[in-house]
């Protein structure tokens, strides 16, 4: 569809500069405090707001056109990065601003979904969902390795200014170069507390449709599980004697099996997609398992490749979750998940670090797998 590829290039580019200045960041904070716990801070800076932004601002993804919102999301996300740019600003000011894109961040990713619903068809959307995802992981691979190697040949200041201007760019792909979608529940009050009621109002919706939140949840539950594996994937290299630069095979081999997942399984009909949900759901969580046998670094990055494939059942599940979901709701239903995603996924990472500081990281990570399969498997044989 005309238009599509500037919404896939505008995720891009702000994905990649995104994931480069949270390096830029934290090693300009490291390097200004010395601290690890300030520098550490970068990432819950980054996840913290999605739990509030789904919980009492998601209608805002529904009162607008979807266009608009994600210019003005870019712009002001623009201006919060150039903001990190003045000269002597505190460490609290450099973190309320990184607070600032992450409140906006959900927002944005609703209203794009919103967006896609309404611009494909059932067919289509997953497929463009699908792609977004495939972005986002080859950007995790691609943003943290470009980032790095862009600190230590420019700066974290002018890192910090190339993402800046990422967001201008992604601003105009978006304004200039995408299609108009409708708003989905223009009318009503323009006030906070409009807005907040509004937004009540779109998790009950969720809540009380029992298919729908089965389908919301088992989204949250496959990677909130098998996150664990970068939760643990430092302490798990060196527990296993290797060196701590090992760990980026960890890293990045959830994220490579994911995109190989997605771009596999979008090549199946729609009716395969659908019949492979349990499938995969499940094979996102039983390679976990192997780690209690304390497998070499390359053959956990592997399990955890194929643990990420799994997250391809997502193409099967949108569909199940738009056919759910009235349209007038859209827009508040993808910012809560997304919401609820990143932060299941934060607080898995926090919890497997946790238990990792008192119990073989090989453990934790394969009890999270047995625990994982369950769950999982609860809820995809009740949809």
């Amino acid at each position: 569809m005309p238009g599509m590829r500037a919404v896939f290039a505008a995720h891009a580019v702000s994905m990649v500069g995104t994931l480069a200045a949270e390096v830029a960041l934290s090693i300009l904070i490291f390097q200004r405090t010395g601290s690890a716990l300030w520098s550490a801070l970068v990432l819950v800076c980054s996840f913290l707001p999605y739990a509030v932004v789904g919980t009492v601002l998601s209608s805002l993804a529904d009162r607008f056109r979807p266009r608009r919102v994600l210019v003005c999301c870019d712009l002001l996300s623009a201006v919060c990065i150039a903001g990190m740019l003045i000269p002597g600003t505190p460490i609290p000011a450099l973190l309320g601003l990184l607070l600032i894109t992450g409140f906006i961040a959900p927002l944005f990713q609703g209203a794009r979904a919103a967006s896609l619903s309404h611009l494909l068809d059932g067919n289509l959307f997953p497929i463009g969902r699908s792609l977004l995802r495939t972005i986002s992981q080859t950007a995790v691979v691609f943003g943290f390795a470009v980032g790095s190697v862009l600190v230590a040949a420019i700066g974290p200041l002018w890192l910090l200014a190339v993402d800046s201007c990422s967001f201008v760019v992604s601003a105009v792909l978006i304004g200039l170069w995408t299609p108009a979608a409708p708003a989905s529940a223009p009318d009503g009050e323009r006030t906070l507390r409009a807005v907040v009621k509004e937004s009540g109002e779109g998790l009950r919706h969720i809540w009380a449709n029992r298919p729908l939140r089965r389908l919301v949840l088992l989204t949250w539950a496959v990677p909130g599980f098998s996150s664990v594996g970068d939760g643990l994937a430092v302490a798990y290299t060196a527990e296993a004697g290797s060196a701590a630069t090992a760990a980026g095979w960890l890293f990045t081999g959830y994220a490579v099996g994911t995109v190989v997942g997605e771009l596999v399984v979008v090549q199946l009909s729609p009716d395969t997609r659908r019949r492979l949900i349990t499938p995969l759901v499940v094979g996102s969580q039983i390679p976990l398992i192997g780690f209690f046998l304390g497998p070499s670094v390359p053959m956990a990055a592997a399990l955890l490749a194929l643990s990420g494939a799994g997250f391809a059942c997502n193409q099967g599940i949108d569909p199940l979750i738009l056919s759910a979901t009235a349209p007038t709701y859209r827009g508040r239903l993808f910012t809560v998940q997304n919401s609820g995603l990143m932060t299941v996924q934060g607080l898995g990472v926090a919890l497997s670090g946790a238990l990792g500081t008192h119990i073989d990281p090989g453990v934790v990570i394969g009890a999270t797998g047995i625990a994982g399969t369950a769950v999982v498997v609860y809820l995809a044989r009740r949809q």
